[in-house]
């Protein structure tokens, strides 16, 4: 530490002996840097504030219809980038900025100006704007100011204009598009339920039911139709004489005697009864009916018998065959022959169904599936195309909304572009100073490396450090009067140098003060 200390005290002790130099510096560093500061040019400053109102009546009245921006993120968004090089070209056309301007350098040097001293600043809270540009000429400040006004104002609208029209030209185009796809897609689906009309189903009925109600359905012609043969061949064997029906008969004999077409129907109004029986009483009023009919069917037979009894009778040795009730069986015969007929094609028909049912039901997977992958499709085109034709009537409302209210934002002029009157720059007040204290370093810089060119020993310690030498003796300086004095004559002349460039640049504080109040 006391090295250090001791070093220090020795570079002060060498810049001490080269004060003279350095005060000399000092001032010439002080002229200097109060000549320049003196000769920058003035600057004036125009502004002008802008108020963007964001809060339209009619955006929350359109809420749900149109498309609603947001208006504030777009305005800040357009004042960071409104100070580009397109619109700094457009500027100084509008302000004739580069009327003295000669030559490409000129115009890209006065382009590059124009993009650091432009300024756009904004409190994000009030959507306030202020729009600021310093030159050495208050009117063409101004006019910069105002042409940079205007194109902020024009920029926005044009952009929305711009952007809308964009987006609704996008949404026509995939509107075709989709329109196309759809077709398409109805197209195939239509192909593919024409192909395959037989496997299409209504009312929810699957393919498995279907089978089933097929099955049913040729079971019961199946059953039909043993039925009606079995009808034919009773018929067949009464007129083969296998039972005798026309023969007179004894009266108590009546009870043998089958007439097909009446036993049927009381053999079936029979069963009819058991069914009844079953869930109802003796006393329901379908079990009385049926009783009834029963016995009334029962006396039609006995009657009929009684009345072929009495024919054969009469007509011992007719024919057969020329008899009524038997020309009445070969009506019948020949109506079971048809009705079996009839029941077989039925029954073919249903085999026919029922095996085509059950090669439907083999492929039936693959077919839904198809038919699963075209609906598929056809329901995604649809749903899309469904969504842009609702997004082009939204955007077609948020034109007519931007048309509306202006875009949705409406600028306020609160300040006009209007420059000051007297200048903002360059301050003075606060450079002068500052050259007063770049004048003390530069003295004291000067002091510090004259005594480096220059060094000289303050004591034997150093120069023996220096030189590596033995010192055999120090002479010391005896002071005289003459020498002390002329020492004080020196010191006093130093101070008296630095306060007179202190007050120097005092005065000028001064008067760079004064006048700046008295131009308020």
């Amino acid at each position: 530490m006391d090295e250090i200390l001791q070093q220090v005290r020795t570079l002060l002790r060498g810049a001490w002996k080269h004060r003279r130099l350095g005060m000399l510096s000092a001032w010439l560093i002080g002229a200097i840097a109060a000549a320049v500061i003196l000769r920058i040019p003035d600057k004036y400053e125009a502004s002008a504030r802008i108020f963007v109102d964001t809060q339209s009546i009619l955006k929350p009245l359109m809420s749900g219809l149109a498309i609603q921006p947001n208006i504030d993120q777009q305005v800040m968004m357009l004042s960071r980038t409104l100070i580009s090089r397109p619109n700094i070209e457009k500027l100084i056309r509008m302000s004739d900025v580069d009327l003295n301007d000669q030559g490409k350098a000129a115009q890209e040097e006065l382009i590059t100006r124009l993009t650091k001293t432009l300024e756009i600043k904004s409190t994000n809270r009030d959507n306030l704007y202020t729009i600021a540009y310093r030159d050495t000429d208050p009117a063409k400040a101004q006019r910069v100011v105002q042409s940079l006004v205007s194109i902020f104002v024009e920029s926005s609208l044009g952009s929305k204009r711009q952007d809308s029209e964009s987006a609704r030209k996008f949404i026509e185009e995939q509107i075709r598009n989709y329109e196309k796809k759809l077709e398409e897609a109805e197209g195939r689906l239509k192909d593919f339920k024409l192909h395959n009309m037989d496997i299409q189903t209504a009312d929810g009925i699957t393919s498995v039911d279907r089978l089933s109600e097929i099955a049913a359905m040729l079971q019961k012609a199946r059953l039909d139709l043993r039925e009606a043969e079995n009808s034919r061949d009773a018929l067949r064997r009464q007129i083969v004489g296998e039972e005798p029906v026309l023969l007179p008969e004894s009266p108590g004999a009546d009870a043998g005697i089958s007439l097909p077409e009446i036993d049927g129907r009381i053999d079936v109004q029979k069963r009819n009864l058991d069914a009844l029986l079953q869930r109802y009483t003796e006393k329901h009023p379908d079990v009385i009916g049926t009783r009834r009919l029963i016995k009334d069917l029962e006396e039609q037979k006995r009657q009929e018998i009684i009345s072929r009894q009495k024919f054969a009778a009469v007509n011992p040795g007719a024919s057969i065959s020329n008899n009524p009730v038997f020309q009445q069986l070969k009506v019948s015969l020949g109506e079971a022959e048809a009705n079996v007929a009839s029941l077989r094609t039925r029954v073919a028909e249903f085999e026919s169904r029922y095996q085509r049912a059950k090669e439907l039901m083999k492929s039936m997977p693959q077919l839904q599936v198809e038919f699963t992958q075209l609906n598929r499709d056809y329901e995604i085109h649809k749903k899309n195309y469904e969504q842009l034709v609702t997004r082009r009537e939204s955007a077609e409302l948020t034109g007519d909304l931007e048309s509306a209210v202006g875009g949705g934002a409406d600028f306020r002029l609160i300040d006009p572009p209007r420059a000051s009157a007297t200048p903002v720059a360059p301050n003075r007040l606060v450079l002068l100073p500052l050259g007063l204290l770049l004048a003390i370093a530069g003295g004291l810089l000067v002091a510090f490396i004259a005594s480096q060119l220059r060094p000289v020993f303050f004591d034997g310690k150093a120069l023996r450090d220096k030189t590596g030498l033995p010192v055999l003796g120090i002479v010391s300086l005896i002071p005289n009067e003459a020498r002390e004095k002329l020492e004080r004559s020196s010191l006093i002349r130093f101070l008296l140098a630095g306060a007179a460039l202190v007050v120097v640049y005092g005065s000028g504080v001064a008067v760079l003060t004064f006048i700046s109040h008295r131009a308020a």
